[in-house]
């Protein structure tokens, strides 16, 4: 089917029969929020229409709703975010957001960076249950004069319910879940919490397990992932909290052709991390100031095949910082804070390596009639690069049921240890990606517009367009041994994917959303949040490198969720347009196009029990995210979970 067919399907469909239906209903029903606060954008706490910005927030009860597995399958159907799996059901994802690699973006746990300093592969691996999830947060566009490195192409913040402000309400709260499907898959889900007058506590568990569908050769796509996270809050004197989270996060999964092309190749991994979080913070009406102290630990093991010596990588992430946001005046808020981290790296493949990284930062946020300004600065220092000003700008201008939006700012990234020093303390290295620590750091320089019609109470549409002109990208590019810049322990006569700057690389696109929320009655209510993205990069590098030209180039995703009584539908959808790959070794192949579709039934007995069954890839489709990783097919699963 040609893609001009398609998209033709989609829009005559599903999304125009939807948008016509919400337009009808819209203006009759009781008001419905969408202009919802939120504290990612300048980390003090703001209505997005007063942000500059194009954020989305997800509520954390969509997790049970929608057919998704883990938490990064969520994100593949949010609008503008292209998460590109290597496997399903949490096995491991890149979450790419406005093009770019899969590095540019930056991932937080209420506020804390979860980035690996290993690689960015592990971005996805969230160490926190969705039970414990309040809301998530997507900023597209660069941050990094609030967050620094890695807050190129956006930020995802998750923020949980125990984190989030205080409750003093009393209420106990468990749900239990579990389904069964094909290929040997068993879930569990299950939440406990309570709030009362001094403390807040919440338990949770996410565990997907699966004999796998069939891959290349005999080989099979198990894997066994399990979150244990755990976090309670306690009430202090003078408006202060104190909360605490520790979590495990482990992933045993098949890595056949994760990273490479190569017929021998059969991997297995595991990656093992440990999360704990310390936050003190005191909320007033006109301050807040707060402290947080987080440290991880991961245990990476690959093993690329059984005659292979496998990589062993532990490494360590610390992190201290400090915020304050304060109200100076009737139209003044102003937030800054200060930040100090740690990484570290002890591996057998990339060896034994440390790097310290310090920043402080300010944003004034102006608030007067219809106008919005929030200018801010960061002077950031990190031993790979030195000093650097980081400065942003984002406004806004409120004009009755319309909001226009404009921002620029400036983003720098740093290589990981992975990109520095891959593949550098084995004997012999015959063909593979290939570390570089003479790499440069990534700078960009983001410029963006756009405009948000409230066309309802329930009917919201954006449009935004931007512009990112980056220097020196750090990717991997195909390199004959005669043009590696080191050889020691390379093989004559091969060819290797060598960590490169790019020099110059432009992306362009437009994005669009439409959100619609109702609840019409005790009985009915409907969601829909839809969006097409429409991207475009140009590299000056003859060469193509392989994650930048891996993004797609129109990107169209929904979430659906329609609730009758005691029924509910949900679906979700994910159409991408990219070019086309191939690996003939493997008999691998990227498609030109391809379109995913995933739904899920519920039925609600007795109030407080559920079932439901769910089948993802209804069409049943062959499709790969990345060359050389295989998908799964249809996937039919079942279940129940009760709520007390």
């Amino acid at each position: 089917m040609k893609t001009e067919s398609v998209l033709n399907i989609i829009m005559r469909k599903i999304l125009l029969p939807l948008c016509i239906f919400a337009s009808v209903r819209a203006f009759a029903q009781t008001p419905t929020e969408l202009d919802p606060v939120t504290i990612t954008a300048t980390r003090a706490a703001q209505k997005i229409s007063e942000t500059g910005r194009s954020i989305t927030v997800i509520d954390g009860k969509m997790f049970r709703q929608l057919p998704v597995n883990s938490i990064d399958e969520l994100l593949k159907y949010v609008p503008g975010v292209e998460v590109q799996s290597r496997g399903p059901m949490g096995a491991q994802s890149d979450i790419v957001i406005r093009g770019g690699t899969f590095q540019q973006v930056l991932v937080l746990l209420d506020g804390i960076k979860v980035n690996d300093p290993v690689t960015g592969h592990f971005s996805s691996y969230i160490p926190v249950a969705p039970s414990e999830i309040d809301r998530i947060e997507i900023l597209r566009g660069p941050a990094a004069a609030v967050y620094g490195a890695e807050a190129v192409g956006g930020v995802i913040n998750i923020i949980t319910k125990t984190f989030n402000q205080y409750k003093k309400e009393k209420s106990t709260n468990t749900s239990i879940g579990m389904a069964l499907g094909e290929y040997g898959f068993v879930n569990a889900n299950a939440g406990f919490q309570t709030t009362g007058p001094t403390v807040n506590a919440a338990l949770g568990i996410l565990s997907n397990n699966t004999t796998g569908q069939l891959l290349r050769g005999r080989n099979r796509g198990y894997l066994h992932n399990h979150t244990f996270s755990g976090s309670i809050a306690f009430a202090l004197k003078n408006n202060w909290q104190l909360s605490l989270r520790s979590s495990f996060d482990t992933r045993d999964f098949a890595a056949q052709n994760f990273y490479t092309t190569f017929k021998s190749d059969t991997a297995t991994e595991q990656v093992k991390s440990w999360w704990n979080q310390l936050q003190l913070k005191q909320q007033t009406e006109k301050y807040s100031q707060q402290v947080d102290i987080m440290y991880k630990a991961t245990n990476d093991h690959y093993l690329f095949n059984p005659l292979s010596i496998a990589n062993n990588n532990k490494s360590g992430n610390f992190v201290v910082q400090w915020l304050r946001s304060q109200k100076v005046s009737q139209y003044f808020t102003v937030s800054m804070g200060t930040q100090l981290d740690r990484r570290s790296i002890t591996s057998n493949d990339r060896g034994d390596h440390a790097t310290h990284h310090g920043a402080t930062f300010a944003s004034l946020f102006f608030n007067k009639s219809n106008w919005k300004i929030s200018p801010g600065l960061r002077l950031d220092w990190d031993e790979n690069y030195g000093v650097v000003l980081l400065p942003q700008l984002n406004t806004s201008y409120n004009w009755k049921k319309f909001v226009v939006r404009a921002n620029a700012g400036r983003a720098i990234r740093s290589a990981d240890f992975t990109e520095r020093f891959n593949n550098y303390n084995k004997p012999v290295v015959a063909s593979g990606s290939i570390g570089n620590p003479n790499l440069g750091t990534e700078n960009s320089w983001s410029y963006e517009a756009g405009a948000d019609a409230f066309v309802s109470n329930h009917f919201k549409v954006s449009v935004t367009g931007f512009y990112r002109d980056q220097n020196n990208v750090i990717d991997y590019v195909t390199t004959p041994y005669a043009d590696m810049p080191r050889k020691e322990n390379l093989v004559p006569n091969g060819v290797y994917a060598l960590a490169k700057n790019i020099k110059k690389v432009t992306t362009r696109g437009i994005e669009t959303e439409l959100v619609y929320r109702n609840q019409f009655n005790e009985d009915e209510s409907l969601l829909v949040d839809a969006g097409i993205t429409f991207l475009k990069s140009v590299s000056s590098d003859p060469v193509p490198s392989f994650y930048i030209i891996s993004h797609a180039r129109v990107l169209m995703q929904s979430n659906i969720i329609y609730t009758y009584k005691n029924i509910s539908l949900a679906a979700n959808f994910a159409y991408k347009k990219r070019d086309p790959q191939t690996a003939s070794a493997i008999n691998a192949n990227i498609s030109g196009h391809y379109f995913l579709l995933n739904a899920k039934l519920n039925y609600t007995i007795i109030k407080k029990i559920n079932l439901f069954l769910a089948v993802n890839n209804i069409t049943d489709i062959r499709y790969s995210d990345l060359l050389g990783s295989i998908m799964p097919r249809r996937w039919t699963t079942g279940g129940f979970s009760v709520h007390f």
